[in-house]
């Protein structure tokens, strides 16, 4: 009972509330998009939702566990320059910019909703490990409170080993409460820029929401990332429906070599707060990113859609507007040479 209570990380404070209060985001009682967002959802449309989401039509898991590739821990070397990303399936994403290293949302979890009476199991087995494989991290970035993007087991593994933190304004309460100190975090509101060893770091607006419990939803703010060195450019959507602040963020900061650009988990009844993968492309082309990559996908069941739709309807969408992809396969170090090239490796997986 004690490990399931600590799931829900930390209670709102008094010190919480006076940092919100300047943010415009904050109506005195929650964060707000900066459209009006519902999720669409009621209990008289409880069946539908129920009966889609365990519809046996759809194979919404892969018959095979997904292989993630052991890491390239040279490419992540400190004095390597050049740009190296992974992505580990979901939205777990390993940056190398400037010489640092850089954990994006590490949700390495096996169970997505801990707290439900159901696991929401992964796609890949023994992740937690990989924890123990990575480089050294200069810095992990959170861009929302969800358990899906951050999860206590994946906590507890690096809050002793990573010095800073920068994380949507709201979620240091959950990190505190967990072991980690307050002076190695540091909250972003919307358009907040960091300058972090050389990397600026812009935290940007999405159309999402909050919370790890019943009483803290939009207690906490959401959002993705821009990051500028000077020679690369690249923009993490975070989690969010479509919305014009794609526009504003292509206009403020675009062009960019490469967008990492949620596609996963979307459904009709929670459109407003989740991209279709057509809406991803057309997400990517509005902050004018050369480049696109999905995620938020191959990692997790959450939405009732088959475990490649996404990914599939992304692709062909991409083809279709003249907007380059590139699909990593899951561990994969790449760089920004290597999205020319086409990696399909989901099409052979069944």
């Amino acid at each position: 009972m004690k490990t399931f209570k600590k799931q829900f990380g930390g209670s709102i404070r008094k010190k919480d509330l006076e940092k919100f209060a300047s943010s415009n985001q904050w109506d005195g009682n929650k964060f707000n998009n900066l459209s009006l967002t519902t999720m669409g959802f009621s209990f008289k449309k409880l069946p539908e939702v129920l009966k889609d989401n365990f519809s046996k039509n759809i194979q919404r898991i892969p018959k095979q566990h997904l292989p993630i590739l052991p890491i390239d821990i040279d490419q992540y070397s400190k004095s390597n320059k050049e740009a190296r990303f992974s992505w580990f399936g979901h939205s777990v994403l390993l940056f190398h910019l400037n010489g640092k290293n850089i954990l994006i949302d590490p949700m390495f979890g096996e169970n997505a909703s801990p707290i439900a009476p159901f696991k929401t199991k992964r796609f890949s087995k023994n992740t937690l490990q990989i924890i123990d494989q990575l480089p050294a991290i200069d810095a992990i970035l959170l861009t929302h409170d969800h358990y899906d993007h951050i999860d206590l087991e994946s906590m507890q593994k690096l809050i002793p080993k990573v010095d800073n933190w920068l994380v949507a304004l709201g979620v240091s309460r959950h990190l505190e409460k967990w072991g980690l100190e307050a002076e190695k975090i540091q909250e972003m509101d919307w358009w907040d820029t960091v300058d972090f060893e050389g990397i600026k770091i812009t935290f940007t607006p999405s159309r999402h929401f909050s919370g790890r419990g019943a009483t803290d939803r939009a207690k906490s703010l959401w959002g993705g990332f821009v990051f500028k060195t000077a020679t690369e450019s690249i923009y993490h959507s975070g989690d969010g429906g479509y919305d014009n602040h794609f526009k504003e963020v292509g206009k403020k900061y675009g062009p960019f070599d490469l967008m990492f650009v949620e596609c996963g988990q979307y459904y009709k009844h929670w459109h407003q707060i989740h991209l279709y993968p057509e809406e991803s492309v057309q997400a990517a082309i509005d902050a004018k990113a050369k480049s696109a990559i999905p995620i938020h996908w191959a990692g997790f069941s959450l939405a009732p859609h088959s475990w490649k739709d996404g990914v599939e309807r992304f692709t062909a969408e991409a083809e279709n507007l003249n907007l380059n992809t590139y699909t990593p396969s899951m561990g994969e170090t790449f760089s920004l040479n290597t999205l020319q090239s086409n990696n399909f490796w989901w099409k052979d997986v069944k």
